[in-house]
């Protein structure tokens, strides 16, 4: 298998693999405010205007944030949401989020979710929030094919996008080869997969790729899978919305103790 992918700890780290972009006047308001957001700067269109903007500049000051008064092309480029920016968007510290790349050189272990095909923000955001409760290793969000981490992801998520272990990767297919070449075990989850999640012989190193739930996984990835499971379901019900099913996931692997959810060591594998 030819390497597509750069491991290298001294890569040059994009800024969209170090903070999240949100925008409109109320989520960058309410960023500056949280005091427990490190926000890294501010950008204003030339032409906004109105009390909200100048409740933004006030509140930047007040943290002593940057602001930067820039062309309105550039925040409707950098915000991705020219219906939607207002003139204005932030960039927010996110600790945890870091590239796949960078996360398997130092030596990346523990229960990942790979993210493929899922477009709906609150779909991504719940689960953002549910493995990182459920103390999983990595949420893979690729940068294509997946919605962005936005200010929908962020309120889907209750503000948990901000702190969540997310590891950038261009896309799914890449992110799969990263982590099969890394000695991860790839599990796909599907309706009809042969074996049953919940009595499945997965180790703690196992990656748990979640797909749209139209299409599924796209054909490539799939080609990758070591081995499918299913969520055993009664009562004509095909499947779970892809958030509910991430959440039995997530918390399966906790209840194997295969995860770290809490402060404590986690327990050995049974």
């Amino acid at each position: 298998m030819t390497r597509t992918w750069d491991t290298s700890p001294t890569a040059p780290i994009s800024p969209k693999d170090r903070f999240v972009t949100i925008y409109g006047r109320n989520p960058v308001l309410e960023a500056l405010s949280d005091q427990h957001l490190a926000v890294d700067k501010v950008l204003v269109a030339d032409t906004a205007r109105g009390p909200h903007v100048g409740e933004i500049r006030a509140a930047a000051r007040a943290r002593g944030v940057p602001i930067q008064v820039v062309d309105a092309e550039r925040v409707k480029k950098i915000a991705g949401n020219g219906k939607q920016d207002q003139g204005v968007c932030a960039d927010v510290v996110a600790p945890r989020m870091r590239p796949l790349a960078l996360a398997v050189s130092e030596g990346l272990h523990g229960p990942v979710l790979v993210l493929d095909g899922i477009t709906t923000p609150a779909n991504v955001g719940m689960i953002l929030r549910t493995a990182t409760a459920a103390g999983f290793s990595g949420i893979v969000v690729p940068r294509r094919g997946v919605a962005s981490i936005d200010p929908l992801v962020v309120k889907a998520s209750a503000g948990v996008a901000f702190k969540a272990p997310i590891l950038k990767v261009a896309t799914a297919l890449e992110a799969v080869q990263a982590l099969r070449e890394a000695g991860y075990r790839i599990a796909g989850l599907d309706a009809d997969g042969p074996t049953d999640l919940f009595g499945a012989d997965l180790g703690a190193d196992t990656a748990y790729v979640l797909g749209g739930e139209t299409a599924g996984l796209g054909a490539e990835v799939s080609g990758l899978v070591d081995t499918w499971v299913s969520i055993p379901m009664a009562g004509a019900v095909e499947s779970l919305n892809v958030s509910a099913a991430a959440a039995v996931v997530c918390f399966d692997v906790v209840r194997r103790g295969l995860s770290r959810p809490t402060d404590q060591p986690a327990r050995a594998p049974r």
